[in-house]
């Protein structure tokens, strides 16, 4: 997640980090070298900005990137937690114009959660509309019989 802070502290603009432009290359190492100075000063730092104000029976927590994560959401809110991954092929991240890079793509903040963590769902998104759907779907209705 982009602070507010560090984007104020380092002069960047928040929307052309949303996309995925040259800019936002240009400035992705220094913000990964950030939040992992973050990470190590505070475990939780993110966590709790993702939740803060949060008041809805459900949320949807986007983009978790490593175990500390997880087990954060997992210790403060324990049973109730769901976790979700989302997995493409390699062919299908290629034809979607990803381009792996080392340093980058390799790192803790892109592949944290590739080993260590048993996911309550995966869903598998390499195009097929239909399939997508009724995955999604299937999620939705298990989350709407646990409220």
């Amino acid at each position: 997640p982009a602070d507010p802070v560090s984007l104020q502290e380092h002069g960047l603009d928040f929307q052309r980090l949303l996309d995925a432009s040259a800019y936002k290359e240009t400035f992705r190492q220094d913000m990964i070298r950030w939040g992992e100075e973050k990470r190590c000063a505070d475990p939780g730092f993110f966590c709790r900005a993702a939740v803060a104000g949060a008041a809805q029976p459900v949320w949807v927590v986007s983009d978790t990137r490593r175990l500390s994560d997880v087990e954060w959401f997992r210790d403060v809110y324990g049973d109730v937690v769901q976790t979700v991954r989302v997995v493409a092929t390699e062919e299908t991240r290629k034809r979607r114009n990803w381009v792996f890079v080392a340093g980058v793509d390799d790192a803790e903040s892109e592949c944290g959660l590739d080993q260590g963590v048993t996911f309550d769902w995966v869903i598998t998104n390499d195009g097929d509309e239909l399939s997508l759907d009724q995955q999604l779907e299937t999620l939705l209705q298990a989350l709407r019989s646990r409220l």
